[in-house]
């Protein structure tokens, strides 16, 4: 369990507990997301994709973070209502977390350290990074915030 993501509860957007570990054997996209951003476009992307794919054991978690030029400085009852009225997101939002500096969320020290995830060091550059977990719940791709989620390398691999 320690290199994989099960190890850890989050909550979501509505505050209830949600165990990571209820997503063993799916492919899982882990995502930093912001609502005043230039890739918050992503969101309908995203979305394309988890329609495509949530019956093939696929899913997206988004993680709303406000740690790059405060692009997301919104509630998580706002956030909820921005992402569902401008981009109809039906996949699993969690609650607004940091992803990186001092108050790093303890997933993302996990995602970010290969001392942690067995698989690579990794900064969070921006908003819209994607972290590609696999069925074992191991890291095993980190993809550029500028990289579109329906992006052939993505696709390949949920499909593979």
């Amino acid at each position: 369990m320690e290199n994989t993501i099960y190890q850890f509860q989050v909550e979501d957007i509505e505050g209830n507990a949600f165990d990571l570990s209820s997503l063993k054997g799916k492919k899982v996209m882990i995502v930093n997301t912001a609502s005043k951003c230039g890739l918050t476009p992503q969101y309908k992307q995203l979305e394309e994709l988890y329609q495509k794919y949530k019956d093939d054991d696929f899913v997206i978690i988004g993680f709303p973070a406000n740690n790059f030029a405060s692009q997301e400085p919104g509630t998580d009852e706002e956030i909820a209502q921005f992402c569902e009225r401008n981009y109809g997101v039906t996949f699993p939002m969690m609650s607004k977390i940091s992803v990186k500096g001092d108050d790093m969320h303890p997933l993302y020290q996990f995602l970010t350290q290969k001392s942690k995830n067995g698989y690579a060091d990794s900064d969070v550059s921006w908003n819209f990074q994607k972290y590609l977990i696999n069925e074992e719940g191991k890291v095993v791709e980190v993809i550029d915030p500028r990289t579109l989620p329906t992006d052939e390398k993505v696709i390949s691999w949920i499909e593979e």
